[in-house]
Parts: structure tokens; C-alpha cells; sequence
């Protein structure tokens, strides 16, 4: 039976036999975003890495939209941070420190994306714009909707791509799409993402969280969830290696860490006796000696 966690105001958070869900949840709004709904993402990004039974996370949104990007209620002033006045609705409370007032919300998002120990699935339903196209970059694989639209649409409001979008789209889809697409502002349909490599595949809108879900079907019932935790990190984080000796460094003393471990000797045996494998070894205790390998950034 699903478990639903309902702590949220903004998202919903639901796990079934090991897949979470994460569902933006402000249909009225086409899900627009809000600093309250970036904390609760937050939150639920620590729920489903605290949570070994969690193998993997898919994120979507409620109703036809995914997310419409920012929530514009403010106005003018939407992103003038000083001259936002907090309110009692303010939830959490902004922040004081200068550092803190001055960050990036959709940034401070995707970084927490970007440090899942779980694979996170873009499940992307509907219209997907400023931040609702830039969250969906430090996810794994995205699928959309043939009906969604998306749009990175920062140039037309006078502001400059959020959320790390200017480390994440370029090595996702070219530097010279990305500019493309950056430049122009505007809001194109899903086929063409598929064409420049954002999404993976386009699904009728009724189809689409299935699919989803048999992506995370087949890494929850066939992989060791420390292995995909250490995968992940690996390939995303390579991506900034200067040489490829960097990669040898790292998945050296992985592999040494690793094929000591109960995981191997049952991928191994259960391979040659011809059955599904049964491992054992959890993220939250199990994770190689060597991991984490780098150094944790700071805003400054």
C-alpha cells in the first residue's frame, strides 16, 4: 500500500514498494513556484535519502501542469528580494543573513537535487517553465508529455538563467542549444525537447507516469541501492574532471571498497545460480569508506 507523507502544504509525497513520488501541488496555480514549496522539496529530498526503502524518486506535477515557474503574485517586485515586505504567511520566515537573502531559491533547489543519493525521474506532464524547466535539469532521466511545453524563458523578464541552469543545460544538451533556447525565451513544445535531447521519450499524458514508473521498477527490483547511490554521484560529478584519470581515482577505490561488500557476492552468485538477485546493503550505513570523495561547496 502506498505511504503518504503529509506534512507538505505545497507538494505531496506518496512511496509505493520503494518508489517514491513527488507531486507539485498547487494545480490551481499550474503549480507555481513558491519559497515555501522550494523548503518542502528540500524536505522531501531528506525524507527519501533518509529512507532505505526508497529506491528511487519521480517528480511531478498535480493536475495539467507541471510547474508554470515562478509564482508572479508579487508583481513587479516579484524578484526584488529587499523590497518583498515578509507577511505572516511567510513560511519558513525569510532569511537575514546577507548571504542567505541573496541565494537563489531555484538554486538551492536543484542542488539538492543534484545530491540525491536516490535516481530522481522527471515525470514532466504539463506546461514546464523558468524554474519548472531548470528543477527538472539535475534529475536523471526526464520523460514528458506530447502535450507538454516548456521554456526557459529568463531573457523575457529581464533576468538570467536560474537554478544552476548555466552548469546543468549546456551538458545536457549542447552549449549551442542551450544558448538557443536561453536567448530566444521562449516556450517551445515537447517534441522539440525530445529533439535536442532534454527529455527522453514522449508519452500520452495518461501514459506517461506508467512509464515513469517502469523506469524505477527496473532499477528497484534488479540493482544494489548503494551501487546507484555511488553511481550517481560518479557521473554527475565527473562531469567537471579535467582528465579522465580523475574517474580512475575514484572508481578504483570504489570498486576495491565495494567488491569486499555483501552486494557483490550476491550480484555475483545470483548471476550464476540464474535468480533475481537479493541485496542487502543500505545507503544510509553501507557506503564505501571513500564516499564522499569531494569536497562539499559553499555559497559565499
Amino acid at each position: 500500500m502506498p505511504t503518504d507523507i503529509t506534512s507538505f502544504s505545497q507538494i505531496t509525497l506518496s512511496v509505493d514498494d520503494g518508489i517514491a513520488t513527488l507531486t507539485l501541488n498547487r494545480p490551481d496555480k499550474l503549480n507555481a513556484f513558491t519559497a515555501t514549496m522550494m523548503h518542502e522539496v528540500i524536505a522531501a529530498f531528506d525524507h527519501t535519502d533518509a529512507n532505505d526503502d526508497v529506491r528511487a524518486v519521480i517528480v511531478t506535477g498535480a493536475g495539467r501542469g507541471f510547474c508554470a515557474g515562478a509564482d508572479l503574485s508579487s508583481g513587479s517586485n516579484t524578484f526584488d528580494y529587499e523590497s518583498l515586505e515578509p507577511t505572516p504567511e511567510t513560511t519558513p520566515p525569510r532569511p537575514t543573513d546577507k548571504l542567505e537573502k541573496i541565494r537563489d531559491g531555484g538554486g538551492r533547489t536543484t542542488l539538492r537535487i543534484f545530491e540525491s543519493l536516490k535516481p530522481v525521474i522527471g515525470a514532466i506532464n504539463g506546461p514546464a517553465v523558468g524554474i519548472g524547466a531548470t528543477m527538472t535539469l539535475p534529475m536523471d532521466i526526464r520523460l514528458a508529455s506530447n502535450t507538454a511545453k516548456i521554456g526557459f524563458v529568463f531573457a523575457r523578464r529581464g533576468l538570467v538563467p536560474e537554478a544552476c541552469s548555466s552548469w546543468f543545460l549546456p551538458r545536457l544538451v549542447g552549449v549551442s542549444k542551450a544558448l538557443e533556447w536561453t536567448f530566444s525565451g521562449r516556450v517551445f513544445l515537447a517534441q522539440e525537447a525530445l529533439d535536442g535531447g532534454l527529455v527522453r521519450s514522449l508519452h500520452e499524458p495518461d501514459d506517461l507516469l506508467p512509464a515513469a514508473i517502469e523506469i524505477a521498477r527496473e532499477i528497484a527490483d534488479n540493482t544494489s541501492a548503494v551501487s546507484i547511490s555511488a553511481t550517481r554521484q560518479l557521473l554527475w560529478r565527473m562531469l567537471g574532471a579535467d582528465h579522465p584519470m580523475e574517474a580512475h581515482k575514484i572508481d578504483s577505490r570504489l570498486i576495491w571498497e565495494l567488491g569486499k561488500g555483501a552486494d557483490v557476492g550476491e550480484g555475483v552468485t545470483s548471476f550464476l545460480e540464474k535468480r533475481a538477485p537479493e541485496f542487502t546493503m543500505k545507503p544510509s550505513v553501507d557506503m564505501p569508506d571513500v564516499y564522499p570523495w569531494w569536497e562539499d561547496r559553499h555559497f559565499e
